[in-house]
């Protein structure tokens, strides 16, 4: 089967799954349920195509199909923005009630991090990648250790609204910021459009592309700033899911068998959707909404990565 026929074989498996998810159960208020779901269908598409999108230029920059963007700590900024938010103000402050506002100002906060990050990493001439995730990895953790801190200061009421924002859900899904993200996300999709034919150069390494007569620190820079506003898009729409990305690419990388990033990115951007949709469906059909859908996906995922783990030893 071809690479084309592969794509359009997880395009056709997505409708059928988002058709099953609005329309199973649609019972006899169809005016009432089916706006609020379509609303979920479109929350996850942004966010699913967001986390596949970033993780497959991360994995090309990086060179390496274990690492996710969380590994730079974006996921856990996300956390300490919010912690600090309530630690000083209190849950009912306008920078936690106002949703764009909190949006907003988490994905600026988490983009000056990440041209800091990236800065420090290019001042110099032929810095390693692997540099900027030690940093990355040196941050996240710091940033980790400060919010539980935080978290065991503040009032347990206060710490409900901290704990709500902790875990991805799609039950509870950020409408407010709806249509920003996705005009955000159809902005960077524009601006990073002109950049991915580079990626197939970008993933054979520094070098190469180098020698190939690619600008390798402009282009560089600027696909990790797209993949830090992709990030914060997905986890202040719905909140952080670790392994969402590390599952999806590497399946598409599997079942695509190629490197050719043309098929790769619409190929992991499927994956996502099959993943998140299915995964819904799951908790709202069999586990009648007693869980959330990032336990599951953090579940498989992790059981996944430690598979890669294992395979990448024996290699």
């Amino acid at each position: 089967m071809s690479k084309r026929m592969k794509n359009s074989l997880l395009f056709v498996l997505s409708l059928l799954l988002i058709s099953a998810f609005l329309l199973i159960d649609l019972g006899g208020n169809v005016g009432y349920i089916l706006p609020r779901r379509a609303i979920k269908i479109v929350a996850i598409i942004v966010t699913g195509s967001a986390i596949a999108f970033s993780t497959v230029i991360f994995q090309t920059i990086t060179n390496n199909r274990i690492l996710t963007p969380s590994i730079i700590g974006l996921d856990s900024l996300y956390m300490l923005i919010q912690t600090v938010i309530v630690f000083l103000f209190g849950s009912m402050n306008i920078l936690i009630l106002n949703k764009n506002i909190n949006f907003l100002l988490s994905v600026v906060l988490m983009m000056v991090f990440a041209s800091l990050l990236f800065k420090l990493l290019f001042r110099k001439e032929g810095q390693n990648i692997y540099f900027l995730l030690l940093i990355g990895l040196i941050f996240g953790t710091l940033f980790g250790s400060l919010s539980s801190f935080m978290e065991m200061l503040i009032d347990p009421n206060e710490f409900q609204v901290v704990q709500d924002r902790m875990f991805a859900s799609f039950n509870n899904v950020n409408t407010d910021v709806l249509l920003v993200s996705i005009a955000a996300f159809v902005i960077v999709l524009v601006y990073a459009w002109k950049y991915i034919k580079y990626l197939d150069v970008l993933s054979l390494g520094r070098d190469h592309a180098v020698n190939l007569g690619v600008n390798y620190d402009h282009i560089v820079k600027r696909l990790l700033i797209v993949i830090s506003i992709l990030v914060s898009i997905s986890t202040a729409l719905v909140g952080p899911i670790t392994f969402l990305g590390l599952l999806v690419v590497n399946v598409a990388h599997e079942f695509l068998k190629t490197y050719r990033h043309s098929y790769l990115i619409s190929g992991s951007i499927f994956m996502s959707v099959i993943a998140l949709v299915g995964g819904q469906l799951i908790v709202e059909r069999v586990f009648t909404f007693s869980t959330s859908i990032s336990v599951i996906i953090n579940f498989i995922g992790g059981v996944y990565f430690i598979y890669l783990l294992l395979k990448e030893r024996k290699s």
